[in-house]
């Protein structure tokens, strides 16, 4: 069926019914393994570009160059996987994704110089963004709704799990073979989840709400038939929001997305701060204070378990203190302790407040960009509201290295971590005043919110009390 002739057929309380079975999980490891890989290009810059100034074969200025590099590739990647992936489907927008970065890479293994390295991680980054952006949303339209903040949460250690591998593996590559393997490993990986991902199927709600019920239909007959062999599935049952024709990215600065646009911004923002603008500059930061690369990577190290310790945890608090709640407490947990971190002057006492930091950004992380911006969005919007999130965090992200070599510069990790706590603050008071829980319901039952309501004021509502 073309695209002008829009049939629904139900696909979103289709996939909500269905018992979890092996399809799941091969989507699962699909988008877990393209994810994982993703994480572990963004966060090999830390150990990299401290070895690289440790050679001299750059300085922290050029290391500042290379971050926003990344970033401003990665903002052009988030929008335009965004475009492609509501445009042409999730399936095509995340395997060119993929290759992007895989090839871009393999090329910065053999970089002669620290411009050209710059260059590539600029074409990298286009592809980091986009996967970002199509793995966590993607997932979230296969998986029920009574589940889907597990599932999620499970995608988000499995993807975070990345920073404490990255580091372990530049703790031995780094020193051993140079910081170049790291680089050449990463790309060769990249391609071969590539070749792997050429199977996955298309997401049967974008296809529906794209008007081609009848590709939908297969998928959807597909993924019930290997259920059913758990048992007879549940009656469907018709949600509040029925898929819709795509409409202009424009809707989503117009009543009532407006608010879901910031809430959604504001944490992509604070993320990328917290993680770009902290976590990846540490091991750079503490051999600036006197620390070898070795010391330094051993300490980002033990505090990159927090990474998927924060992520499991986030899985645990999604589905019972629910999205809200969990970012709330996170985000003011991390403040306290990121206040708290440059105050510990014994080796011990500064891995674990790290690490327990670290720890609170990823349980944000997991519940708030993982989970909570792709559920703001109707499946029409889905990819491009998730991309317009993205993009403000790494514009932000961006010109805030430059922002964190200054306060650094004037007064240390001291100032860096009092800056970031002060925007936790922020963000957990936004969210306690205009923050709206999503956890059990359907992504229809979501994105049911009348055209009444304006502005971020509607979203101190439940969609649950507004729109079912």
């Amino acid at each position: 069926m073309g695209r002008s002739g829009f049939v629904d057929i139900n696909a979103g309380a289709r996939l909500d019914r269905l018992p979890i079975c092996g399809f799941h999980w091969r989507i699962l490891a699909l988008i877990g393994a393209g994810m994982f890989l993703d994480a572990f290009d963004i966060y090999l810059a830390g150990g990299v570009l401290g070895a690289i100034v440790k050679e001299g074969w750059s300085t922290i200025e050029l290391n500042a160059a290379f971050v926003s590099a990344t970033f401003v590739g990665m903002t052009i990647g988030a929008w335009f996987s965004g475009i492609l992936g509501d445009r042409f489907g999730r399936r095509f927008s995340y395997q060119i994704n993929l290759a992007i970065f895989g090839l871009a890479s393999i090329g910065a293994a053999f970089a002669p110089n620290m411009s050209v390295l710059i260059g590539l991680r600029f074409i990298i980054g286009i592809g980091l963004g986009a996967e970002i952006v199509v793995g966590y949303a993607t997932l979230t339209e296969f998986v029920p709704a009574s589940s889907r903040g597990r599932w999620i949460g499970l995608l988000a250690v499995i993807t975070n799990f990345s920073l404490f591998v990255s580091s372990m593996v530049g703790l031995w590559v780094i020193p051993n073979l140079g910081w170049r393997y790291m680089f050449l490993l990463v790309g060769i990986l990249a391609m071969f989840v590539w070749f792997l991902r050429k199977s996955m199927p298309e997401s049967p709600r974008w296809l529906a709400a794209n008007g081609r019920a009848d590709e939908a239909e297969r998928i959807l007959l597909k993924i019930e038939a290997e259920a059913s062999k758990k048992g007879p599935l549940p009656p469907v049952v018709q949600m509040a929001g029925a898929e819709e024709k795509p409409g202009s990215v424009w809707r989503l600065f117009q009543s009532p997305y407006l608010g879901r646009t910031l809430l959604g911004s504001l944490l992509h923002i604070v993320v990328g701060f917290s993680l770009y603008g902290l976590i990846g500059w540490l091991p750079t930061f503490m051999i600036k204070g006197g620390h070898s690369v070795v010391s330094s990577l051993g300490y980002t190290s033990v505090m990159a378990l927090g990474g998927p310790v924060g992520s499991l945890i986030g899985l645990m608090l999604a589905d019972r203190l629910g999205r809200r709640l969990s970012i709330v407490c996170s985000s003011l947990a991390a403040a306290v302790l990121g206040i708290a971190y440059p105050h510990m002057s014994d080796g011990i006492a500064l891995a674990g407040t790290g690490f327990l930091l670290v720890t609170a950004i990823y349980v944000m992380l997991a519940t708030g960009f993982a989970m909570h911006v792709p559920e703001l969005f109707p499946t029409r919007y889905r990819l491009r509201g998730t991309a317009i999130c993205a993009t403000s965090g790494r514009i932000a992200t961006a010109l805030v290295q430059y922002v964190v070599v200054a306060i650094f510069a004037w007064q240390g990790l001291t100032g860096v971590l009092t800056t970031l706590a002060g925007i936790l603050v922020f963000q957990a008071l936004i969210f306690l005043i205009f923050g709206f829980e999503t956890k059990g319901q359907s992504l229809e039952n979501v994105s049911a919110v009348p055209d009444g309501l304006g502005g971020a004021q509607s979203l101190g509502q439940r969609p649950a009390d507004v729109g079912v």
